[in-house]
């Protein structure tokens, strides 16, 4: 029989996924010099005919394309915050008013990215490409392609299309994460080790794949949590498929103790690849880890919800204090992102309509604010144009940027929880769910663990602003593009924290997935 597909449903990830393929074509036959032009053009009308789409479908509850893809309120709330966040990306990709070469004739502008990725660093091809003026535009379709992967990741209803949307997101990242412009060796180190180390995490996602496949006879999400519920079967196989699926999605999710790539691969990657990275990967990943505990394994939370006490503990206690040992300010943004995965864990462990709730409304928050953060970071540079991640050379910031620091320091509180902020409110809601599920030890914990995140944060503020500025103080560079994506990072930042009622009724109407 002829499968019916409702195209119609699958439109957001169908436009993005078309808009990815033209921007390969544009790259084997649009001219050279045409290609940036067009290629940003494609990827903003994309993912903004994704997001309108996104929208028309808001209140769809079906299951489509032969019961492998599942549309409900869930899908829709990430699917639409994937989105903002690529749009907030892409402009960070596509600035080339920060960093500037010289090509023998004068200086030109450029983006983040090596101008060939072929070439070995330091050597003559690599200098010949750049005083030459190459630019390199895949990035783009690259992008628009991990965005595909990423709306369809916490979207899939079945095992195998979710294994098949964690390598379409997977293998652009890769990629990108190794095309710095700047310190190539440690970005080529970081996608190496990233590649690597997400090799095997997928390994150990298909094992349980097939141990579950083993347990209930179908790949089905809905399946196996109706197979687990009826106890036919032997129920170990259904643990060990369930232990060995989670340590893939904990690997996407950076959780503790699978976390050990993201500080490398977050320092060495080009800084707009890891405010894409922070942000839209970990909200896909936390998407599809939602619709597996709630809908395939409810019936084992006996096993899973153990576990994952451990888990955000560890993550959240460890994450923090390594955090304070830090001196590179990108290394710090990294593991406080590890620590907010902690956070967010708590949500999830919560196990009710009020902690996914919880969750989709903290990573909406805790998504644009990370993209704000590392933003600033592009912002702040030597006189060569090299991003300074040294902390101790951001003392004094507040004399000499007071704007950058400002903004800087309101995302930090916000990562730190301070009320008036969307942090708050996110960890507020998290913690009152976990509370209200049985898990108040759990929530004590991440008070205190929040306090102790707050050192470090605090730290950085107190020196931005009463400390002297460094004999060698950093430049900070202003871009339209980057500014803007900063100035709307902290607006919905205060936005959310003064008036978020509004969007956590809206991801309260959204939390009932479909089963």
């Amino acid at each position: 029989m002829t499968p019916s597909i409702e195209y119609s449903r699958l439109a957001p990830m169908l436009i993005v996924l078309a808009v990815a393929v033209a921007g390969v074509l544009v790259e084997a036959f649009a001219p050279a010099r045409a290609r940036y032009r067009i290629q940003v053009v494609l990827a903003y009308g994309g993912l903004a005919a994704a997001l309108v789409a996104v929208g028309a479908l808001w209140g769809v509850r079906q299951v489509v394309a032969v019961g492998s893809v599942a549309i409900d309120g869930p899908t829709l709330f990430l699917q639409a915050t994937i989105l903002l966040v690529s749009i907030l990306s892409v402009a960070l990709f596509a600035d080339r008013g920060l960093d500037r070469v010289d090509t023998g004739t004068g200086t030109v502008p450029v983006d983040a990215f090596a101008a060939r990725a072929s070439t070995v660093p330091g050597g003559v091809a690599e200098k010949e490409t750049t005083k030459a003026g190459v630019t390199q535009t895949e990035v783009y379709p690259l992008a628009l392609f991990a965005v595909g992967g990423m709306l369809l990741f916490p979207a899939a209803n079945d095992l195998l299309t979710m294994f098949v949307a964690l390598e379409v997101l997977s293998l652009p990242l890769y990629l990108l994460c190794g095309l710095a412009r700047r310190r190539r060796l440690l970005s080529q180190e970081a996608a190496l080790k990233y590649f690597l180390l997400g090799a095997f995490s997928s390994a150990f996602f298909l094992f349980g794949i097939a141990m579950l496949y083993g347990y209930a006879g179908t790949v089905s999400i809905p399946g196996i949590g109706d197979a687990i519920d009826d106890g036919t079967g032997e129920i170990l196989l259904a643990q060990l498929g369930l232990a060995l699926l989670s340590v893939g999605l904990l690997f996407k999710i950076g959780a503790m103790p699978f976390h050990s790539w993201i500080p490398d691969v977050y320092q060495g990657a080009p800084t707009p690849i890891t405010a894409f990275m922070a942000s839209a990967t970990k909200i896909a990943a936390f998407g599809a880890a939602l619709r597996i505990f709630a809908v395939a394994v409810p019936g084992l939370h006996t096993d899973w919800r153990p576990m994952l006490w451990a888990v955000a503990i560890l993550t959240m206690v460890l994450a923090s204090v390594l955090a304070i040992t830090q001196s590179d300010v990108k290394r710090m943004l990294a593991y406080s992102s590890v620590a907010h995965v902690g956070f967010i864990l708590t949500g999830l462990i919560a196990g009710t309509d009020a902690g996914v709730a919880a969750t989709l409304f903290y990573l909406l928050a805790y998504g644009i604010s990370s993209v704000g953060a590392f933003a600033v970071l592009g912002l702040v540079r030597d006189a060569d144009g090299t991003e300074v991640g040294d902390l101790d050379r951001w003392a004094g910031l507040g004399r000499t940027s007071p704007f950058v620091a400002t903004v800087f320091g309101l995302l930090l509180l916000s990562f730190a929880g301070i009320p008036l902020t969307s942090g708050f409110v996110g960890k507020f809601a998290v913690f009152q769910a976990a509370a209200s599920g049985g898990a108040v030890p759990l929530v004590i914990v991440g008070v205190i663990a929040s306090a102790i995140a707050a050192i470090f944060y605090i730290r950085v503020i107190v020196l931005m602003f009463f400390d002297a500025p460094p004999a060698t103080a950093p430049v900070v560079v202003t871009s339209a593009p980057t500014v803007t994506v900063v100035g709307v990072s902290a607006v919905v930042t205060v936005a959310l924290g003064i008036a978020p009622q509004p969007v956590l009724d809206l991801a309260e109407r959204a939390a009932d997935f479909l089963r």
